[in-house]
């Protein structure tokens, strides 16, 4: 499973801190840090110290991993550096903020006051922190064809393949190595696409080798040619280059080339992430079904999977609440829409597979996690458990919000349904067509099996096996679906489901807009460049 980790870059800069030194201003230093949980926090870096600045921007960034499928909370700290010991017990504190790393990348640029402890600000006191991907989006694309290369089969022609090597520490490192193509003196071998950083190191003129063989199930490749070049001498299109073969070369002065090689396509193009289109402001819409058919239990009943303990919880608002909370932060409004199925819902008592827990069809939105968990609380009571399961409703539902934010035509929404069941779907096939259809849509599906039923049906939807299928042939235009059961992660600390179930939005993000061939909503703008300040220690 691909967790999408990247390294970010964190800017600083603070405006109207106190003044605590006597007769000039404060020399602030901010540190950051983590929490690691259990009420510990770990320090992950620190900008340099500015001298008599009440408005300092730090020239020095601090990097960090990025997970998206995690809480990171952060705390920035403002200190007076007065000496020169690296202890801050000792200076003045001048202010702190918290947030999560999820609320800066989402916003890019993120202002807070500073707090000398909850609830008593730090005079007018600010800071500002913004946050940029670190690395080279791009990639190279080729597509390359040989002609008359060598023969080296005793009894066929050549089974030939390619590898390119870029230079760097004096060494050569693979960047890329093709298919092998059976039997063929002309071959043309697919496309392909490398990151610019691994087939270069980001240098178009980075020494570049390229090296033909002639593949052997043994290992024992037989080398047709090689030949040097660059990524710019690759762009030069149509490039061609003999493949020379050095001892053939050595041997015979009649000898030419062992075929030749032709570039046909080299294209240096921005290869966005899911960092990218964030920060582009793409916005996650969350959207939440909840389970109320009968298997769940009678929900006055402590055995039942509804039951809400004496704390007010059960495994229903715990998957919620540690899968939201992480989701929440990529939505500017905060309102979420959610959903029961499977109930007989007042006042005709009509069985509905996608009633508004608030009981407003015209708007279920609910105002935060909080605001899902009060309408799930209220709801309960006022309904009747019954069935079947069917998820193709509420699916059906997003779907239509996801077609028409596709009708725009540019990377500004997508959708995330998290669907919470206790049992297997119902309505097998109406669910496939409609996962199907919403693969082809800006939209995810995630689904929680809350319970110790047989799962084995959302096993099949969660395609990692291959495409999925419907009745008819049709196939996904991708994965768009991720199955957990609740219960593996009982024991586990909360932000661990949602680590997994959340793990692959990034690429089903990426994936979509990358197949409608759309960048970023808003470009990302350059890094601002502040005035001169004083000297830094």
């Amino acid at each position: 499973m691909a967790h999408c980790v990247t390294l970010v870059q964190l800017s600083i800069s603070c405006d109207h801190l106190i003044d605590k030194d006597i007769g000039s201003k404060s020399d602030p230093l901010c540190v950051l840090l983590q929490d690691v949980g259990g009420g510990n926090w770990a320090e992950l870096g620190r900008t340099e110290r500015v001298r008599n600045c009440s408005s300092p921007e730090f020239s020095k960034t601090l990097q960090l991993e990025y997970h998206f499928e995690t809480v990171q909370k952060l705390r920035f700290g403002i200190y007076d550096i007065d000496n020169k010991t690296p202890e801050l017990g000792d200076d003045d504190f001048l202010g702190g903020a918290e947030c999560s790393l999820g609320q800066i990348v989402s916003s890019q640029i993120i202002t807070l006051p500073l707090m000398l402890k909850p609830g008593k600000p730090a005079g007018k006191g600010t800071i500002t922190v913004s946050a940029q991907e670190m690395k080279d989006s791009r990639i190279v694309t080729m597509e390359v064809e040989a002609r008359n290369l060598d023969k080296k089969d005793f009894l066929g022609k050549s089974d030939p393949f390619l590898e390119f090597f870029r230079q760097g520490d004096g060494k050569w490192h693979l960047a890329y190595r093709s298919e092998v193509i059976k039997n063929n003196l002309n071959p043309t071998w697919k496309r392909f696409s490398v990151p610019l950083q691994h087939f270069c190191g980001g240098d178009p003129n980075t020494p570049i080798q390229v090296r033909c063989s002639d593949y052997d199930s043994d290992g024992s490749h037989d080398l047709i040619g090689t030949f040097y070049t660059s990524l710019a001498q690759l762009q030069a299109i149509p490039a061609e280059f003999e493949c020379i073969h050095p001892e053939k070369q050595q041997k015979k002065k009649s000898y030419k080339n062992s075929g030749t090689v032709c570039v046909k396509i080299c294209q240096v193009e921005t290869q966005y992430s899911f960092l990218d289109y964030v920060m582009g402001g793409c916005q996650i819409n969350f959207t939440v079904g909840i389970d109320f058919t009968g298997s769940n239990g009678d929900p006055s009943s402590p055995d039942s999977l509804h039951y809400l303990s004496p704390t007010g919880v059960n495994e229903y608002l715990t998957a919620l609440w540690s899968v939201g909370s992480v989701i929440q932060d990529y939505d500017s409004d905060k309102l979420f829409p959610a959903f029961g199925f499977g109930a007989q819902v007042p006042p005709d008592w009509q069985v509905s597979h996608e009633f508004a827990l608030n009981f407003n069809p015209n708007n279920p939105y609910c105002t935060g996690i909080q605001g899902i968990v009060d309408a799930y609380r209220q709801a309960l009571p006022q309904v009747r458990l019954y069935g079947p399961t069917n998820f193709a409703p509420i699916i059906n539902h997003v779907a239509r919000l996801a077609t028409q934010a596709a009708h725009q035509r540019t990377a500004s929404q997508y959708f995330v349904l998290l669907l919470l069941t206790d049992g297997a779907v119902t309505d097998v096939e109406a669910t496939r067509e409609a996962v199907v259809r919403a693969s082809h849509l800006p939209m995810s599906v995630i689904i929680v099996g809350v319970g110790g039923a047989d799962f084995e049906a959302m096993e099949q939807l969660d395609a990692d096996g291959g495409p999925l299928h419907t009745r008819s042939g049709e196939a996904a235009a991708r994965d768009i679906v991720q199955f957990v059961p609740y219960r593996r992660f009982q024991n586990a600390p909360r932000e661990a489901l949602a680590q997994t179930v959340l793990a692959e939005v990034p690429s089903q993000l990426v994936s979509y807009f990358k197949a409608q061939g759309w960048a970023p909503f808003k470009p990302l703008p350059p890094p601002a460049k502040g005035p001169a300040q004083a000297p830094q220690a």
